[in-house]
């Protein structure tokens, strides 16, 4: 069903009409005067209900400062501690939408005195802590309640890294190298374990439908008891993409007596394969070798065909075909002067 153009003018200024005969009469106006009535109620109900004591749980997060890089942490220590608060809504409603607090940090070198074992109550911390909230706040309880700090300093080497996983490149392309920033980290660990990290492994990843030049930030698998400097690296791919490209090459005769020699129908053979796109003009024929040996031909004197064997092949090429594979041939005894 079509409207035309006077229709639906005239609908909709009978709906202007309407509305505003709404909008003018005894009943909007009482309407509007409940829901002011209702705000203003609901307003002082939750200044009400906001200005009573309540609990809240947030986290801070914990650092260390001034930790050589040869210290190795042994235990598990806490990003956040956990905090339940006691204070009225009105002030526990800040923490709740948005007033983070700054990280509790610990001076490495405060404890180190105490030996590579210290138990510290969290409870200890609360002067610290304290200070970020506001004077009416109390600290009902956190969590966890001892910080066990176990670590040792370890000695150092330079390893290698290592990825682990899996990358592929987008079809019609191949990856043609990577190459990874740093390709080696210090790690520091007691001596006994040193001796037996070789190598810094990268934690498992599947990069797939790689199509040109692309990096990645790889962490390292973390070893208990050891610590990586730096603790992740840049992995580069460099891709290219595939074309096809088929050189004619000589078919030569191998290990023949000096008094003979080979002689093939037909004499040379096409290879295809494939190459990206930077190789392209670098590969040629001079590239491969396409080969029948003597001692081949030996094992099987009734044949008048022999297969033929791709030798030498270049780097960074797949997909080699050959054709034809055989060739008929003939062994010739070679003049002499």
């Amino acid at each position: 069903m079509k409207f035309s153009k006077e229709e639906i003018q005239k609908a909709y200024r009978h709906l202007v009409t309407r509305a505003r005969n709404f909008l003018q009469s005894p009943q909007c106006r009482e309407f509007l005067l409940f829901l002011f009535f209702v705000f203003i109620a609901s307003a002082f109900w939750t200044l009400q209900t906001l200005n009573e004591e309540y609990e809240t749980d947030i986290s801070i997060p914990l650092r260390f400062k001034n930790v050589p890089e040869n210290v190795v942490f042994t235990s598990d220590i806490p990003q956040n501690l956990n905090l339940k608060l006691e204070d009225k809504g009105t002030v526990l409603v800040k923490y709740m939408l948005g007033q983070s607090l700054m990280p509790l940090t610990l001076d490495f070198d405060e404890y180190s005195q105490k030996g590579n074992h210290v138990r510290l109550l969290t409870s200890e911390l609360s002067k610290k802590i304290q200070s970020q909230l506001v004077t009416s706040t109390r600290i009902k309880e956190t969590t966890p309640d001892t910080l066990e700090i176990i670590y040792t300093q370890g000695e150092g080497k330079k390893v290698p890294v290592r990825i682990q996983g899996h990358a592929t490149a987008e079809r019609q392309y191949y990856i043609t190298g990577k190459e990874i920033t740093p390709d080696s980290v210090m790690v520091y660990a007691p001596q006994s374990q040193l001796n037996t990290i070789n190598a810094a492994y990268t934690q498992a990843a599947d990069l797939t439908g790689i199509a040109d030049t692309t990096s990645f930030t790889l962490p390292l698998t973390p070893v208990k008891g050891a610590k990586f400097t730096p603790s992740q690296v840049n992995v580069r791919f460099y891709a290219d993409i595939l074309t096809e490209k088929t050189v004619s090459v000589p078919i030569t005769g191998l290990h023949f007596p000096a008094e003979k020699q080979l002689k093939t129908f037909p004499a040379k053979v096409n290879i295809t394969f494939q190459v990206g796109m930077q190789q392209f003009k670098d590969i040629t024929a001079e590239d491969f070798t396409v080969g029948v040996t003597y001692e081949s031909l030996q094992s099987t004197p009734s044949s008048d065909h022999c297969q033929l064997q791709l030798i030498d092949v270049p780097a960074g090429i797949s997909h080699v075909r050959l054709t034809p594979t055989t060739a008929e041939y003939l062994i010739e005894q070679r003049f002499q002067p």
